[in-house]
Parts: structure tokens; sequence; C-alpha cells
């Protein structure tokens, strides 16, 4: 896709993945929308993106997990900037530990952070791709919606939920000329895991099969506007997911070995 003055919607975009593809989706002409809870980090962002594309941007606070806010951002997207061309769901957090003695109230602000509010942000947009023949969706799923590992029962949960959503819609805005991408992210050197993995171990203990957020960015914004069923990045992972499927036994050895350094 020629993305000049394209509207490309990036949600959880003040930092790490969602923050890189702004940028790379600028550098191509893009008219981008940032929007994340922390205001003063995505007008930044825009600022930035603004001087990469020479064009407009747009910075809009989100709390995904709030309706009213989706609703208040849906309509100044509407107003202010127009009909979205790409938008690229990347909102969400995760957190590591063991389910006996996970926190259900976090388990719940997740599903309602990594699902719930994607949904509903994402069903917005649709209408008006449909009305538009035209679109295309990225929803940011995970690895983890693959093959799940120790320590990852919730946040495996709620990308298992992400995966399976984006392949009925898939299927379901195909004959409207609306593509729908989703992207398996194994674990990128980003604040993600600030709050998923507070001691840090995680990936130091990975290696280097961390994702650089800025490439993984470049991927997706390469695959706007082409009709791609999903991005699986690493490739050791990747292999590793499809192992999984097709030997589930010893995949389980691979999950809770290999894939595991939590």
């Amino acid at each position: 896709m020629d993305l000049t003055d394209k509207v490309v919607v990036v949600t959880g975009s003040s930092a790490g993945l969602g923050e890189q593809i702004c940028y790379e989706a600028a550098k191509r002409g893009a008219i981008v929308v940032t929007c994340a809870r922390r205001i003063n980090l995505i007008g930044q962002v825009k600022e930035r993106c603004i001087e990469l594309s020479g064009k407009e941007a747009f910075a809009f606070q989100l709390d995904i997990a709030d309706p009213d806010s989706v609703e208040a951002v849906i309509g100044k997207i509407s107003e202010e900037v127009g009909d979205v061309d790409v938008l690229v769901n990347n909102a969400g957090f995760g957190l590591f530990n063991d389910f006996v003695s996970f926190d259900l109230d976090v388990a719940r602000k997740m599903f309602e952070v990594n699902v719930l509010g994607m949904m509903y942000f994402t069903q917005k947009i649709a209408i008006s791709m449909v009305d538009n023949k035209k679109g295309h969706i990225f929803n940011v799923a995970s690895m983890a919606g693959k093959m799940a590992t120790p320590k990852s029962t919730v946040y495996s949960a709620t990308k298992f939920a992400v995966l399976g959503f984006s392949n009925a819609l898939r299927l379901e805005l195909r004959p409207e000329n609306v593509y729908v991408t989703t992207i398996n992210q194994g674990p990128i050197a980003t604040d993600f895991f600030d709050k998923a993995d507070p001691s840090g171990s995680y990936l130091e203990n990975l290696g280097n099969i961390v994702l650089d957020p800025q490439k993984l960015a470049k991927t997706i914004v390469n695959k706007m506007g082409k009709p791609t069923r999903e991005i699986n990045r690493p490739f050791v992972m990747a292999g590793g997911s499809r192992f999984y499927d097709l030997f589930p036994h010893i995949g389980d050895l691979l999950a809770g070995g290999l894939f595991n350094r939590k």
C-alpha cells in the first residue's frame, strides 16, 4: 500500500512496538493517530510523526478498557481525522505468575484490555471500513496465543482469544475487501516486561531471540494493504509452535523447557 495520506491508527502506541509502528508509517507519508493512556508520551510520538512525515498527526488519550473512552476517541477520529485506512490494535499488557497465586482482579483487567476493549474498538472502526469496502486491521496477539508456557496462564488465555477472534473476523471481512492480519510475536525488547517480569531476568535469559521493535514494526508496515494472514516472529518460535501443533506431547516438553525462561 502507498501510505501517503492514509490514516493509520495505532493503539498502545506511547512506547515500544506501537511507537515504532507509528514512526515507520509516518516515514511513508501516513497520517498517524497515536492512542494510549500516557498523554505526555503520545504527544511526543505525535510530534515525531509530524517531523518524519511532514504531515499532520494526532494524539488521543485512550483507555481501551473503558467503553466511554473508546466512544470518545472514535468520535474524535471521525470528526478531526476522517475514515481509518489501517488499524493496529497493539494495546495490551501481561503479567507472568503462577496461576494458583494470580490476582484474579488483574486477570479480569487483562481480559478487559487485551480482548474486550480491543474488540469494542475494532467493531467501531470496522463498521466504516465495511461501508467504504476497504481497510486493514492488525491485531497484535502473541506467540503465547499459539504455544502457552508456564506462568503465562492468563496472558496466554487472552492471546488465544485474540487469535480466535482474528481468525473469524478475517473470514467475515474478506468479502468486504477488508483485511485482517494477526501478529504473533515472541518477546520484544520493550517496557512491556517492566510489568510482566519486574525481575528483568526473562529477557536476559532469552538471549538473541528477543525481537527488535523497530525491525518488527518495519515488517508490519510493509504488510499494510496486503492480504496477509499472520506475521510470526521470531522464526524459531514460529517453527516451535508448528511442531507443538503436530506433536503436542513433545511440544509440551519444548514449551516447558526450551521456550520457558520465566
